[in-house]
């Protein structure tokens, strides 16, 4: 990959994200992918939000990325990994690795309450 983009995880990065990326099968051809092109390529779409076929043509093609996010997303492996670098980084500030407080912050609305016969319009006719 030539072009660095500023989602591109850095070598120390990926040390820690690539154990947890699915490893290579002992049956089947070989990959061709690189999986931390594959990452960053993600990482790319879910930053810029942009769709998976307008991905730049320095990433893998897009269907093979859509198709690595689709299956770790789907077999966990995006939870999992979530999760454990979460307590690695909690662990690191000298925190419990799973917090034990958690704060819900939400607005409310007030409506005009209406109902009965006088919430329907009367049909036109």
């Amino acid at each position: 990959m030539a072009t660095n983009y500023p989602t591109d995880l850095t070598d120390e990065q990926w040390l820690l994200v690539e154990p947890f990326v699915t490893p290579q099968r002992f049956c089947g051809r070989k990959r061709q992918l690189c999986m931390r092109a594959v990452f960053n390529a993600i990482l790319y779409v879910l930053r810029t939000g942009c769709q998976w076929r307008m991905l730049p043509a320095d990433f893998p093609k897009w269907y093979s990325v859509y198709h690595y996010f689709a299956r770790w997303r789907d077999d966990g492996t995006i939870e999992f990994l979530h999760d454990k670098l979460r307590g690695q980084v909690r662990q690191a500030a000298g925190k419990k690795i799973e917090p034990s407080v958690g704060i819900i912050d939400s607005q409310s609305v007030k409506t005009t309450e209406k109902g009965g016969p006088a919430a329907m319009m009367a049909a036109r006719r």
